[in-house]
């Protein structure tokens, strides 16, 4: 049987989701935890990868594995052998051609920006000095819209077919003494939301202008773009299915 494993993480402690040599990631200890508790080898296929220290409030993979007698004492269990930071919410059966990263359709990150010195969120916000102009910022984002090449925002020397990347939402907003940006797309490159990030905050300290965007869009080099943001303050937020693979939208 194949099943969806939908689980969340604090990534600060792995590098990344996707399993390397000599390095703890957030897939090595999921397969372990799977595998263990159903004393066969489990392997996870994850609806994409997250960098090195980059979070997921919602993560699916799919594996392959003999009939689940039980779902919810499953997940109970997996939860206690779990690390505190990597919590599973639910295991769904799914057609046998289901795929949790091809057959995902949109997927959405959040990156959050302290305007105030604030020693409780030092973790999980990055902190801006300079006054942002939002306005300014949200014009810019605009112009990553639609279907683009977005290779000078892709990390060099990364294994992709193509830099083509569909954009279906890009705002800024202000709650409080944050700054949220979400941004919502098809699929995502390597590094491609914390250079994105980094080049509108040039916008918002008025180190380039909105119209400069276009410019880095049409000569595809990274190093056109602005600087990387640390990925602490970067969140996968949802990842979305059809709803003939199964209704897990709502679920």
């Amino acid at each position: 049987m194949r099943y969806f494993v939908a689980f969340s993480y604090f990534g600060a402690a792995y590098h990344g989701w996707q399993i390397q040599p000599n390095a703890n990631t957030v897939q090595e200890e999921l397969e372990k935890a799977f595998s263990t508790l159903l004393k066969e080898k489990i392997s996870l296929m994850g609806a994409g990868r997250t960098d090195a220290g980059v979070h997921a409030k919602q993560m699916y993979a799919h594996f392959n594995v003999a009939p689940i007698v039980n779902i919810q004492d499953l997940m109970r269990r997996l939860n206690s052998f779990l690390p505190d930071d990597i919590a599973v919410q639910n295991i769904y059966e799914v057609p046998d051609d289901a795929h949790a990263r091809f057959n995902a359709t949109e997927r959405t990150y959040e990156y959050f920006i302290s305007t105030q010195k604030d020693p409780f969120s030092l973790t999980t916000t990055h902190f801006i000095r300079q006054k942002l102009d939002l306005d300014k910022m949200n014009s810019a984002a605009q112009l990553l819209l639609g279907k683009q090449d977005f290779e000078c925002f892709s990390k060099s020397k990364t294994d992709v077919k193509t830099y083509y990347c569909t954009v279906k939402k890009a705002i800024w907003e202000q709650k409080e003494d944050k700054f949220v940006f979400t941004i919502t797309a098809d699929r995502f490159l390597r590094n491609m939301v914390r250079a994105i990030v980094g080049t509108l905050l040039d916008v918002g300290t008025g180190k380039i202008s909105i119209n400069h965007i276009n410019t880095i869009l049409a000569s595809k080099s990274r190093a056109e773009a602005g600087t990387s943001v640390p990925a602490k303050a970067l969140y996968l937020t949802q990842v979305l299915y059809p709803d003939n693979i199964i209704n897990i939208n709502n679920g």
